[in-house]
């Protein structure tokens, strides 16, 4: 079904010019497994789960059938006709709740069966900034981007704030950055409607020499290669890891 798309994008205000807290260094986060990738190459980008753009679904599905339909069917306050799975998520710590669950097999409704019982060399993480993302969205011309998001807790969740202007995403981020108590931060996502250009990942994360070079392998035919990254802790259980 095509839904109403937004007329204009707003600009957004989230970047380095926002000081003193510069929000625009936060990293954003995109969890997948490693046989997606080839995938999320030939699409150009990372695409939403609703989007319209899909030629084939994922080779692993990391979501859950009834997350995904809960994600379905959850209306993003502040836009028309717009759920959260019209938007690719990210989250804003690499060592995020989801992420630890599947990395301690611990039951996690949100999580397919395929999740657990991969191993944690399995995933990469295609690591950006909101700087990147304020840039794409803000840039001269036409916007590439749609609405960006920042929520803090789960998308779907009943009790979840969400902003979806310049104004209330920034205060959001700017909430979950300032918090003592980390743990919302563990919770939170980074929404981008539509799609993520691969272009705008800076960093593919990965647990070992080994992965690094299929990757790399992988990204040998593709027009954007970002730095592939050996980071061990991300991809172990409850390391403590800066945003």
């Amino acid at each position: 079904m095509t839904r109403p798309r937004p007329s204009t994008r707003a600009k957004s205000s989230i970047g380095p010019k926002s000081a003193p807290d510069n929000v625009g260094e936060q990293r954003i986060y995109h969890l997948t497994h490693i046989r997606n990738l080839a995938g999320i190459l030939s699409s150009g980008g990372l695409l939403a789960d609703a989007s319209e753009a899909w030629a084939a679904r994922p080779a692993v599905d990391i979501s859950s059938a009834p997350n995904r339909e809960k994600r379905r069917n959850t209306l993003i306050d502040g836009t028309e006709n717009t759920t959260v799975a019209h938007f690719v998520p990210f989250f804003l710590s690499p060592n995020a709740t989801i992420w630890d669950n599947i990395l301690t097999n611990t039951g996690d409704p949100r999580l397919s069966s395929d999740a657990p019982s991969a191993e944690n060399f399995d995933f990469v993480i295609l690591v950006s900034t909101v700087k990147k993302v304020v840039e794409a969205q803000s840039g001269p011309g036409e916007a590439a981007l749609g609405i960006v998001a920042v929520t803090d807790g789960d998308a779907a969740g009943t009790l979840t704030r969400v902003g979806t202007t310049p104004e209330t995403s920034e205060r959001v981020l700017r909430r979950l950055r300032a918090a003592t108590d980390a743990a919302a931060l563990l919770e939170a996502e980074l929404l981008v409607e539509e799609t993520f250009p691969f272009e705008l990942v800076t960093i593919v994360a990965v647990a070992n020499d080994k992965v690094r070079d299929v990757v790399r392998g992988i990204l040998a035919e593709s027009g954007h290669r970002p730095k592939v990254a050996v980071y061990p802790p991300w991809f172990h259980a409850s390391e403590t890891v800066t945003a």
